[in-house]
Parts: C-alpha cells; structure tokens; sequence
C-alpha cells in the first residue's frame, strides 16, 4: 500500500507543479501587456520583457521567454515556460506552458 501511496503523491505534487507553472505564465503576461501599455510605442520590447520576466521564480525564469507585440491599437504579450519535473529548477518537462494577454493601447496626451 505503501508505494501506492507513494506514487500518488508524487502524480499530485507534479499537478500542482503544472497548474502553478500556468498562473505563473499568466501572471507574468499580464505584467508584461501591462508594462508594455504604459511605455511609448517605439520602446516597448524593453519594458514588456523585463516586466514578463521580474516576478517569475527563479526556476522558471531561465528558460522563460516573452514575446510582445502591437498592431491595430491592441497590445499583446506572450510567456512560455517550461514546466519542471518534481523539483523546481533541476529538470524539465520538454513540453511547454504558455500565457497570454492584451490589453488596448494607451493614448499618448499632449
């Protein structure tokens, strides 16, 4: 019974590793979409980057990639992440977990 135990736990501790790598995909695309929003429309990869990429763990933030564009008035940004085995920052599923978000592009005053 004991390794019945055992392996389920395991199977649940892997669940929860994949559910948390996909909030953290969608949280870090919501702060990139955001970042990127507020910064001016030719300087924008920058900001939208380093926001996808400052909350994110440091496990998940080596292999993390963001991508952001604009076009037609709308914003977007892109994370992918990899998704770890049991440990956090030792081995990685090969398949990958995305996030993404947009938000309308912010009008510049004058």
């Amino acid at each position: 019974m004991i390794p019945t135990i055992l392996v389920t736990l395991v199977v649940l501790w892997q669940l929860v590793l994949l559910g948390y790598t996909f909030t953290l995909a969608g949280n870090a695309a919501d702060e990139a979409v955001r970042a990127a929003t507020a910064a001016d429309p030719g300087a924008r990869d920058g900001p939208c980057r380093a926001a996808g990429l400052d909350k994110l763990p440091g496990a998940w933030e080596g292999a993390a990639t963001v991508t952001c564009g604009t076009g037609g008035g709308y914003v977007t940004a892109d994370v992918t992440l990899r998704v770890p085995v049991l440990f956090p920052g030792t081995v990685d599923f090969p398949f990958r977990v995305s996030g993404h978000a947009g938000a309308v592009e912010e009008e510049v005053g004058d």
